[in-house]
């Protein structure tokens, strides 16, 4: 297991993260597993065996239960484990029990905490923008969890650029504790993280966990061109997270994973998530799995390192269009770009 810097911080975290979205099963949360304290005690001891070192949850997973289960799995392992939670949605029926302000974070955090068991937070996220609460006072209330000690580091997810960069220039501006991670949606089924989200984290050393890196189960060599819908997975047609707006590139990039991993001896799925580990930026990549085979499978991947022609390969099918003004900067700055340019506008510049 290769272990990785999180962005400027001195934190190292394995490249793969187990996700526990599917401990508990409640509510809307069933449809993507129940996973029992039993069945994650087991898929913990997988993973630990396999050098991952970080545990991903949020408050909102089966209304709590998520993190219940996983601090119980946790509850006597070695103190080197990390755990990320994460606060924002709504976990009550109050009008202060949603969104980031310094009365919900730290009420959350403390709840957090106490269904995990634990002293401390090791990675504190933002779990969703809320354009409503002033960033100083978001940032105030993580500072103040981090000096009291109840969170070591903190993060955010689901931010656009803009968003992110506000956050650390507020940070900057009131001398806050800043984020150091973003936890972001990515994969080769979506790509629009190359945007922006991606360029930030590397011009500001900023980390980065990938969640839904299969895009919930599309690139696992299921879902094929043609071919019936698996039994007991969602049909393509009603996919809401994430969302499909092109089928038949879809379907293309399937193609070139089931075609490498025929030629390699491994599944779609391994392909998949060595690609989206092997990108520039990315820190770790949260793996999670309804079953203990599919998670050992996904565990495989960690083993797996691609080609530079299998990686263009992939590339090339998934590549996302040149919005503006990237097409036009790849056309005429192509002389004065830095690494975090490149990262979306070299393969452009390179072919011209």
């Amino acid at each position: 297991m290769q272990y990785r810097q999180l962005g400027r911080s001195g934190l190292r975290l394995s490249a793969f993260t187990l996700g526990t979205m599917t401990f508990g099963g409640k509510g809307a949360f069933a449809k993507t597993g129940n996973t029992d304290l039993a069945g994650a005690q087991r898929q913990i001891d997988m993973c630990i065996e396999a050098g991952i070192n970080i545990f991903d949850t949020a408050d909102i997973y089966s209304a709590g239960v998520s993190e219940e289960i996983l601090g119980a799995a946790l509850k006597g392992r070695s103190s080197d484990i990390l755990v990320s939670t994460k606060t924002r949605f709504r976990m009550g029926e109050g009008a202060n029990d949603a969104g980031l302000s310094r009365y919900h974070i730290v009420a959350a955090a403390e709840a957090s905490l106490r269904r995990l068991g634990r002293d401390h937070i090791d990675l504190y996220y933002l779990h969703e923008w809320d354009g409503q609460t002033p960033l100083d006072e978001t940032l105030e209330a993580l500072d103040t969890l981090t000096r009291s000690g109840k969170i070591r580091y903190a993060g955010v997810s689901n931010f656009s650029g803009w968003h992110l960069m506000k956050a650390l220039s507020t940070a900057e501006r009131h001398r806050l504790i800043a984020p150091v991670a973003q936890q972001i949606y990515y994969s080769l089924q979506a790509r629009e993280a190359e945007y922006e989200l991606l360029p930030v984290a590397l011009d500001q050393g900023i980390g980065v966990q990938v969640w839904s890196p299969l895009a919930g189960g599309l690139l696992s060599g299921k879902h094929r061109r043609g071919k019936p819908e698996p039994e007991g997975t969602r049909q393509l047609a009603q996919w809401g997270e994430p969302p499909v707006y092109d089928v038949e590139k879809l379907y293309d990039v399937v193609e070139v994973l089931v075609a490498i991993g025929a030629e390699r001896g491994v599944s779609a799925a391994q392909v998949a998530l060595a690609w989206v580990a092997h990108r520039p930026a990315i820190t770790s990549v949260v793996i999670g799995a309804r079953t203990d085979a599919q998670l050992a499978d996904n565990l495989k991947a960690t083993e797996l390192a691609l080609s530079a022609e299998e990686m263009a390969r992939l590339d090339a099918a998934s590549a996302p269009p040149l919005l503006y003004p990237y097409w036009h900067q790849a056309r005429t700055a192509s002389d004065r770009l830095s690494r975090a340019d490149l990262l979306l506008l070299g393969p452009s510049i390179s072919k011209g």
